[in-house]
């Protein structure tokens, strides 16, 4: 029988490691990938293996082609294709426009944006051999409305739903399904920033009252996963009504 194989990049922390643990525990082989906290992502494999599930840890820093690259070389070593890649990896930056320096603004992008153009670039010859996979970028209700003093963010998630739409198009005839999911306001450590009154406001402006949690996120990436094949170019929110 096969198993099926998922790629979750930033899958240490947060929507990555729920989505990691959901995955497994669907019986998928997980790749796990993170950029730097090596220590947490080991500890997200120990976890999965302790459940029964099976993983593989390929960090690497996917705003950087060259290590997409050779990232993929060792999926590819254990796998022929990849059934699933979850484009989780993002990073976010507080602050007026006007201060951002070039270096801010290039990590922003890089690490949000061209890091889903450079897995997918590496993911889609595979999937196309065997005419499937499919693709769930992760965005934000910011990519849609735009958030003050999160300008790159919003800058950098308006261009994942962009790229998802034109990329599903592109991918259709080939039945390689390329969709996204718009998440609000998330309890992960990106909003652990926020100070108690700030907390209360946001949620006060949420229908649902609440933070959304990385499992409910988790749950959709997983449905979106295997949604019928006709769904595709989709941006789904995730965001209690928000």
């Amino acid at each position: 029988m096969h198993r099926k194989k998922v790629l979750i990049t930033g899958a240490s922390r947060g929507i990555g490691k729920a989505t990691a643990l959901t995955f497994a525990k669907a019986g998928y082989h997980v790749f796990l990938n993170c950029r730097t906290s090596i220590a947490e992502l080991t500890q997200v494999k120990a976890q999965i293996e302790s459940e029964g599930g099976s993983c593989t840890l390929v960090p690497a820093d996917v705003g950087k082609p060259d290590e997409v690259r050779d990232m993929f070389e060792k999926i590819y070593s254990e796998c022929q294709y990849l059934d699933v890649v979850v484009n989780n990896a993002g990073v976010a930056h507080i602050g007026l426009l006007s201060d951002m320096t070039d270096e801010e603004w290039n990590h922003v992008i890089q690490t949000n944006l061209s890091s889903v153009f450079y897995c997918c670039r590496a993911a889609i010859p595979a999937m196309l051999s065997v005419k499937q996979g499919r693709i769930i970028n992760i965005s934000s209700i910011w990519g849609v409305t735009g958030a003050s003093c999160e300008a790159a963010y919003s800058a950098s998630k308006s261009g994942v739903n962009g790229l998802t739409r034109a990329l599903a198009k592109e991918l259709a005839p080939s039945n390689i399904q390329v969709n996204a999911i718009s998440c609000g306001v998330i309890d992960t450590e990106m909003n652990g920033q926020l100070n108690e009154e700030e907390r209360k406001e946001l949620e006060y402006a949420i229908p649902a009252g609440r933070f959304g949690t990385t499992e409910e996120v988790a749950r959709i990436i997983l449905q979106t996963a295997e949604s019928p094949a006709y769904m595709t170019g989709q941006v789904i929110g995730i965001d209690g009504g928000f």
